[in-house]
């Protein structure tokens, strides 16, 4: 059985239609909350992890406990979870993956956090303008906007438009200004590239690829008119390229079966990188021009995990 734990239902059809049409056995579970006996064996299967960073945006903020400290019970007593408990710290802490990219070698933007509101003034001052603000924990780049002076930051902060993160964390990162006007993302599943993506940036920093995201009015950081263009196209990219390669290193490290990795190219040439999505999400133009179907890679990496185990069954029996 391939037990999937979600909290935002409108992120799961493409997904039950893949593992659907690939007839594998599912059972799925809606964790924004949840019971944990601590003395029962989990059920039998591999569990594949959907649980988003920004659960809390809709309401289900306890779920990211629960899934936590679940994935680290169904790992102790041996269960196989796609994206489980160490990539899953990851993906709720910004500040996890910048450490960790900085130490594979992988060059970030400079970055702050900051707990506690009355601080990001002063912290503020060690950073070169423009800047950018993030949640720690965050996803489709909510709590982002760009300041190019330290007066309306200011303001900002002591106004009544400052976005409270959901675990008090605020980052102050370096602002990356790509002359493209657009991100990268690279889609990775099971240590191998699945296609790059770019995206816009001239509507805002709020990028989720998912067809289902609504992406509304947002924080403008590069222009005042939106883009004429498609928000997301694909970007060739060569799977010998050495960010790419540095990537699928990552992944294989910090034990991540799934990801969605965005770098920014600045006007000196240098590559970026500044957020890793393990509860990845496909855009569906993007897919039709390339000819290929993401859910669909992930339902093959969950059906032959799946058929693995129950050869290691047999073997044992």
């Amino acid at each position: 059985m391939i037990h999937v734990l979600f909290e935002n239902e409108a992120w799961m059809p493409p997904l039950r239609r893949a593992l659907a049409e690939r007839g594998l056995p599912v059972t799925e579970h809606f964790a924004a909350e949840g019971a944990l006996d601590l003395q029962a064996d989990p059920a039998e299967g591999i569990w594949l992890n959907r649980m988003s960073p920004s659960a809390h945006t809709r309401g289900h903020g306890g779920g990211i406990h629960y899934v936590r400290e679940l994935l680290g019970l169904l790992e102790e007593r041996g269960a196989r979870v796609v994206n489980g408990s160490h990539s899953f710290a990851l993906e709720v802490s910004k500040v996890r993956q910048h450490a960790a990219l900085e130490a594979a070698g992988i060059l970030t933007p400079r970055t702050i956090a900051v707990v506690g509101r009355e601080r990001l003034k002063t912290e503020a001052r060690r950073l070169d303008t423009p800047f950018i603000t993030k949640h720690n924990q965050g996803g489709k780049g909510l709590g982002v906007q760009l300041f190019r002076d330290l007066q309306a930051f200011d303001a900002y902060v002591d106004g009544p438009n400052f976005e409270e993160p959901f675990d008090g964390v605020t980052l102050l990162q370096q602002y990356v200004e790509p002359p493209s006007r657009s991100i990268t993302r690279v889609e990775i599943v099971d240590g191998e590239l699945l296609f790059a993506m770019r995206s816009a940036t001239d509507g805002g920093f709020e990028l989720c690829p998912a067809d289902a995201c609504n992406i509304g009015d947002a924080f403008c950081p590069v222009g005042e008119t939106a883009a004429t263009q498609s928000k997301f196209s694909p970007e060739p990219m060569d799977p010998k390229d050495p960010l790419i390669q540095a990537y699928i290193r990552f992944c294989a490290a910090h034990h991540i079966d799934v990801a969605g990795i965005e770098f920014v190219t600045g006007a000196d040439g240098q590559r970026y990188t500044y957020d890793i999505n393990m509860n990845t999400n496909y855009n569906s133009d993007v897919e039709r021009a390339l000819g290929l179907d993401g859910m669909g890679r992930i339902a093959d990496l969950c059906g032959r995990l799946l058929a693995a185990e129950a050869r290691r069954g047999l073997k044992t029996a």
